[in-house]
């Protein structure tokens, strides 16, 4: 009987060293079937300054060696123009006024996520991911957007961030590295001692240990017909340009570092911005300038390269695209947005030509709800608190290239008119293809009435399914309002 025993006994063991061998190798097979993924965000970095997005002046040669290595998209959409809002969408799939991101969280603005949201990151790390961030991080609670480490470098040096994430990059398992630059944020001082001195953009005059210091001349740069074409704008720019210039040398540097950890055909890599340049008519507005930005992506297991994708997609669709290359199971109704991993390599995929937008805050004092929807060509905008002056980052209020309209009292910034940038209608219509600088206003044209209605009819569609409490200004409905007691 003993010797029956102890052969089971045997039997048992071998058994169990065998299910131990195979689990054992369960994560090698994870390392290579599912990829590692880089998320690079940089701040207020518009469209207007990238060498693959057509600027012939600026200086990006690694991002532009991105995009000819993968998908560069043409109608990437940001949900709000403002940091910490957007960075909320990006990291949860859902729009930042079903969440309680409705603006700012730091200081005394202190808008914060509700603590029953499932972000990007705690999914990864469920899922058997390393995540590490590095970087300006602008969201909040750290319970709701965790990560496996958090990294230190100077936010500015994106060289130092990206020696410092070397260790990520050599993980055993697959990471998730979410790297985010305080560039090319206008720098601090916000307010300089003279109204026309122009911001930094976080520049050093003796620059930045491991960084070569790249400048312009205001007289070459590229002056977005948007803003007014002065001195203090081209200053501005030229600081902007050269922000720019070192996020770039940090990218290359990371990727160098990629190509040493042997990663570099294993690792999906996403170069995206917070929100639009930090000029008076693009960041914290929802005028194409401020939401419509850079999204490159390099899928390692496409062999197609150079690709210019035309859909439109929105920040609120990156939680489940990565998810899909994550290979992570998921509902689609968990999000408000939908992944275009599948459409990546289309250059004109069919069914992606809606985007809707919402914004809510900025700083706490800069309360202008407005609520975009794009349909095909034509954008509305829904201005709910029209009947107020639109309000002025502190950054933007004081940038010299906006003082230097105000202080003057001249009559036009940029192709608006000073007081049509201040004061908005309650609606603004246009037709993006025939008038892509918005100045032409089609909501009060007869001939565009039915049109101004279905496109209404569309947003609050939208809201309703987004459980957007605004959705109370349609002629106070209070159709998605509680009994008040919280349950």
């Amino acid at each position: 009987m003993n010797k029956l025993l102890r052969g089971v006994y045997l039997l048992l063991l071998f058994v169990m060293l065998a299910c131990s061998n195979s689990k054992e190798a369960k994560p090698e097979e994870f390392k290579i079937s599912r990829p590692n993924i880089i998320l690079f965000v940089s701040d207020d970095h518009g469209l207007d300054a990238l060498g693959c997005y057509g600027n012939p002046i600026i200086k990006t040669p690694n991002l532009d060696k991105l995009a000819s290595e993968g998908v560069k998209f043409t109608n990437a959409y940001c949900t709000s123009a403002s940091c910490a809002a957007s960075r909320s969408v990006i990291l949860s799939g859902l729009y930042g006024h079903a969440t309680g991101s409705y603006g700012h969280v730091h200081d005394y603005h202190h808008f914060s996520t509700y603590d029953n949201i499932k972000s990007l990151s705690n999914r990864l790390t469920q899922a058997g991911y390393f995540t590490a961030r590095i970087g300006k991080y602008h969201v909040a609670p750290e319970t709701v957007y965790q990560f496996d480490e958090v990294l230190e470098a100077d936010p500015r040096n994106t060289v130092e961030m990206a020696d410092a994430s070397k260790g990520v990059l050599n993980s055993e398992r697959p990471f998730f590295l979410y790297f985010c630059t305080d560039d090319p944020h206008r720098g601090h001082p916000f307010t300089p001692e003279k109204w026309d001195i122009p911001n930094s953009f976080g520049n050093k005059k003796k620059g930045y240990k491991g960084v070569k210091q790249v400048t312009y001349s205001p007289d070459e740069v590229l002056v977005p017909e948007f803003l007014p074409d002065t001195k203090q704008s081209r200053e501005e720019i030229a600081q902007y340009y050269q922000s720019i210039s070192r996020i770039d040398q940090g990218f290359g540097r990371l990727m160098a570092h990629l190509k040493g950890a042997g990663k570099l055909e294993t690792t999906v890599v996403i170069y995206i911005s917070d929100n639009g340049m930090a000029f008076p008519g693009a960041k914290t507005t929802v005028y194409e300038p401020g939401i419509k930005l850079p999204c490159i992506i390099k899928n390692p297991t496409s062999n197609k390269k150079g690709i210019t994708n035309s859909a439109k997609i929105s920040w609120v669709d990156l939680t489940p695209t990565i998810l899909d290359f994550a290979k992570i199971n998921y509902e689609a109704k968990e999000f408000h947005g939908k992944s275009f991993r599948n459409i990546l390599e289309n250059e004109n995929p069919k069914g992606w030509d809606n985007i809707y937008v919402s914004h809510t805050f900025h700083e706490i004092t800069m309360y202008y709800p407005m609520r975009v929807a794009i349909d095909k060509n034509y954008k509305l905008i829904w201005n709910l608190a029209w009947r107020l002056e639109y309000p002025f980052a502190s950054d933007l209020w004081a940038a010299s290239t906006w003082q230097s309209i105000y202080r003057n009292d001249i009559k036009k910034f940029g192709p608006r008119k000073v007081k049509d940038y201040l004061f908005r209608p309650e609606f603004e219509l246009f037709n993006l293809e025939n008038d892509p600088w918005e100045t032409n206003n089609l909501a009060g044209d007869e001939n565009y009435a039915e049109l101004l209605e279905s496109i209404k009819t569309k947003l609050k569609i939208f809201q309703k399914k987004t459980s957007d409490p605004w959705m109370i200004m349609w002629e106070h409905d209070a159709s998605l309002q509680g009994s008040g007691v919280n349950l």
